[in-house]
């Protein structure tokens, strides 16, 4: 940091994306935690979420952080990072390997100061040469979605063994302070004689909450509380990591895992399947209390569900025939029939946010897309795009008359019975899946589009054969669910870009690749104000749903959750987060009577 720098620079206990932070530097723990949960017992589930090459169906690999390989869930509780998420803030992080942060008037230089009292599971210090070589090292091996978000961190370096110095390009991610940040802190030494970039089932040296206890490759893998942990009292840290032991499960079949659950195999579950919570949450142990239901909000942004359509392949590079193929959904059949009508029709890449464009767009929205008129198809100064509602029939003749003139319109006319391409070529789609659940999903979809003269089928592959053919995209639609952060900023151009539509491992499933769309992600990484960055995202939402890249399909604001009567949990429950197992803890009263009920 330059003299003139280091005069004006500001000094924090935390971060955000415009500056607010909701603690002040004195606070003892976050408002949503227990302070004096007692500490012990098991927690285990299904995990929910993927980070990285990480598999919801079995794993090879306990590297979570490059692209070879498929790693265990969890992983991430065994590093500790610069600053932590807070769960009632947007985007708020604060003080934990690093004591605080300084950052330069330019926004270009940050300096993190790490704890004295930081250490490795073996007892060596955790300095700030280790977090420069983790940096680096990501940055230049780490998984490209970690990769390609580091590009504008000019690099990192270690001042000396206390304070380690980041510096970033001009016009740098609103966001990527925050990346950093939020990056796993690995042993500079223990990789002095391990590769970081392969994929391995050798235990990685942590510093987190968590280490490595016992696994099974592909059927379970258990995470043991650090007993003396560096960390343990930290605000950040303090009523949170509760249970000694975090235990995943993997099940290849989702009837397999919920009778894994009545059978008291695991104890938490949430469930992602309208069938079995509608009808299969009457077995004994519901019925006498010792397994609760329960369903808590989500009031992040549900994001984006659907089956995306791979158009670097040339058959569905026109837009008229994409936009065909959401007239052949009946989401209003498919809810009623098969999901118990228990969701809503997803129509944006932000629903549930107010990033989620609505109606016309207003002058705000209208002044980014106005640059851009003649390179924007019409419908983007109109009414935001939403697909349309059908009659529930299945069978809606209006919507597939409307699909058929759209591919009319397109070249795509019938020869010999069958929906031929403007070259001659018929029209065929093979719907890539991992697991058999969403087969009933498919069904409606498929015979719809035979109805318009399109073969299509599923081809259900193996997970590992999955996650290695969506890396190369190799794929014509296939389903996926994401979702943002209540601020986004760079995760835009893994998603939406035109370099990640080229880059193997990206987000960009559709292979969306135009110049204005570049053009709107940066105008919202720039953006200073939070309702600069929400005007930005409208405008990009509505280019984005004009181009018909997805069918979109579903979603809901809340969190199915089902559990053994073993825990205790606090009253509040954290805002961005679900919070569990984070804030939850063992109760040995509940799980006393829980025993005796049996």
């Amino acid at each position: 940091m330059s003299p003139a720098n280091a005069a004006e620079a500001i000094e924090s206990h935390g971060l955000s994306a415009f500056g607010d932070l909701a603690y002040p530097p004195d606070f003892k723990y976050f408002r949503y935690v227990d302070s004096n949960a007692p500490k012990g017992g098991r927690f285990s589930q299904i995990g929910p979420n993927e980070l990285y090459n990480q598999n919801f169906l079995t794993f090879d690999s306990l590297n979570s952080y490059i692209l070879k390989g498929d790693a265990a869930q969890g992983m991430e509780l065994t590093f500790a990072t610069l600053l932590a998420r807070a769960g009632d803030e947007p985007d708020a992080m604060y003080a934990f390997a690093a004591a605080k942060v300084r950052r330069s008037a330019d926004g270009l230089t940050y300096q993190f100061f790490i704890r004295p009292e930081a250490k490795f599971h073996d007892g060596t210090q955790l300095t700030a040469h280790d977090v420069a070589f983790s940096l680096n090292t990501l940055k230049a091996k780490g998984h490209p979605l970690i990769s390609q978000s580091l590009r504008d961190m000019l690099g990192a370096k270690a001042g000396d063994s206390t304070v380690v110095n980041v510096t970033f390009a001009p016009k740098r991610a609103r966001d990527l302070p925050l990346f950093v940040a939020g990056l796993p802190i690995f042993s500079r030494v223990y990789y002095s004689t391990q590769p970081f970039d392969q994929s391995t089932l050798d235990i990685p040296l942590g510093s987190g909450a968590y280490e490595v206890g016992r696994f099974d490759a592909g059927r379970y893998i258990e995470y043991e509380r650090v007993k003396d942990w560096w960390g343990a009292d930290l605000p950040v840290a303090r009523g949170q990591n509760n249970f000694d032991i975090v235990r995943f499960e993997y099940y290849r079949d989702r009837d397999v895992g919920f009778e894994g659950f009545t059978a008291q195999d695991y104890l938490f579950r949430e469930e992602f399947t309208s069938r079995t919570w509608a009808t299969r949450y009457d077995f004994p142990a519901i019925k006498d209390g010792r397994v609760k239901r329960d369903t808590i909000p989500d009031d992040t942004p549900s994001g984006a569900q659907g089956w995306f359509i791979n158009t670097r392949r040339p058959k569905f590079a026109g837009v008229r025939l994409r936009e065909a193929l959401n007239n052949a959904f009946d989401f209003e059949w498919t809810n009623k029939t098969i999901m118990y009508g228990c969701y809503e029709r997803t129509v944006s890449f932000f629903q549930n946010s107010d990033m989620m464009a609505v109606g016309k767009p207003n002058a705000a929205e209208l002044a980014l897309l106005e640059p851009f008129r003649g390179r924007l198809p019409e419908a983007v100064f109109g009414e935001a795009y939403i697909p349309p509602v059908n009659d529930g029939s299945g069978n809606d003749r209006t919507m597939l008359r409307n699909a058929a003139e759209l591919l009319q319109a397109a070249g795509c006319v019938i020869k010999g019975g069958k929906r031929v391409l403007p070259d001659g070529e018929p029209i065929t789609i093979e719907f890539l899946l991992d697991e058999p659940t969403f087969e009933p999903h498919h069904m409606a979809l498929i015979k719809n589009l035979a109805t318009l003269g399109i073969d299509a089928a599923i081809r259900l592959v193996d997970p590992v054969q999955y996650r290695a053919r969506l890396d190369a995209f190799d794929f014509d639609i296939t389903v996926d669910r994401f979702g943002f952060s209540s601020t986004p900023g760079d995760s835009l151009r893994s998603y939406f870009s035109s370099p990640a539509a080229a880059l193997k491992g990206s987000n960009n499933l559709a292979g969306i690749a135009d110049p204005v769309v570049d053009a709107l992600i940066d105008t919202a990484i720039a953006a200073d104000s939070r309702p600069a960055l929400i005007t930005a995202c409208r405008a990009l939402d509505r280019v984005v749903r004009a181009g018909h890249y997805w069918i979109p399909q579903w979603y809901k604001p809340s969190h199915w959750i089902a559990y053994w009567d073993v825990f205790g949990r606090p009253p509040a429950q954290p805002r961005y987060f679900r919070g569990i197992p984070d804030t939850w803890w063992y109760d040995r009263v509940e799980a006393a009577k829980t025993q005796q009920k049996r």
